[in-house]
């Protein structure tokens, strides 16, 4: 999509309480990447680390939920002909000068306009990358008990569309793609040493949790399909309240953030 697509954000609370954002209090921030920056590289390489520079514009000391205290969700684009972009929803104005020197160009806008603007009947385009997966139930053959099935083709559709109901969103035409996995890295954890028995040797190139360029710990993908299309809003509430709260699961890792743009008379 293009500057001037709208997506949303989730709300931060205070004292424990959710608040409904005040006009100027939601904003996007679309952050032009410097592939150049080594900050960048890292933290494209593993969205763990990401995840931590994203956090830098919202305020500290937010408690054990941060990211959803501060209501932020963030998607990265990318098609390979030009920088990489990434778009970022925040509770209160982000602090863009808390990113790494050489980061990325920003642009802030505030987000109440498209808030104010949603109503049953309107046309919208839409896009959103999704973590579209399924529990396995007590007795599934497909893995075990509440483990994460990764969805894809129809089933990911059909995913998208029971959401895209009961959002507020009646879903007119669907275009679906495999993105690249949200990848993060995460250190072994290791069980407690004896006094008296040496250290254990760290995993050599050669093992099984050895990454690119000698990086070592426990990968994990997490599949991302990304949905786009036309739809018509049916539900204003519940519309805003997916938007404000994102939807599906990974929101920490690039996923759930829902964006809208209205949609022409030829659309």
């Amino acid at each position: 999509m293009t500057t001037t697509d709208i997506a949303a954000t989730t709300t931060t609370p205070a004292a424990q309480r959710t608040l409904e954002p005040a006009p100027g209090e939601a904003w996007l921030t679309r952050l032009m990447l410097n592939p150049r920056s080594r900050a960048v590289q890292r933290d494209l390489r593993n969205l763990t680390d990401l995840h931590r520079t994203v956090m830098k514009l919202a305020p500290d000391h937010l408690g054990d939920a941060p990211r959803a205290q501060a209501g932020v969700l963030f998607r990265l684009e990318t098609d390979g002909a030009g920088d990489p972009v990434l778009l970022v929803q925040t509770r209160t104005r982000p602090s863009t000068d808390r990113l790494p020197a050489d980061y990325a160009r920003p642009e802030v806008r505030p987000m109440d306009a498209l808030l104010t603007a949603l109503r049953p009947g309107l046309l919208v385009r839409y896009r959103i990358a999704a973590n579209a997966v399924r529990r396995c139930g007590p007795h599934s053959t497909a893995g075990r008990w509440k483990q994460a099935i990764p969805l894809h083709g129809p089933e990911a559709d059909q995913w998208w569309t029971e959401r895209a109901t009961t959002s507020g969103l009646a879903v007119r035409t669907l275009v679906s793609r495999s993105a690249d996995a949200a990848t993060t890295w995460h250190a072994p954890v290791r069980p407690p040493t004896p006094p008296s028995a040496p250290s254990p040797s760290p995993p050599t190139a050669s093992g099984e949790n050895a990454g690119a360029k000698g990086r070592t710990g426990r990968r994990i993908d997490r599949a991302v399909t990304l949905f786009e299309g036309i739809a018509l809003i049916t539900d204003r509430d519940a519309l805003r309240s997916a938007l404000l709260d994102g939807i599906g699961r990974s929101k920490s890792y690039g996923c759930g953030l829902l964006s809208l743009a209205p949609a022409g008379p030829g659309a």
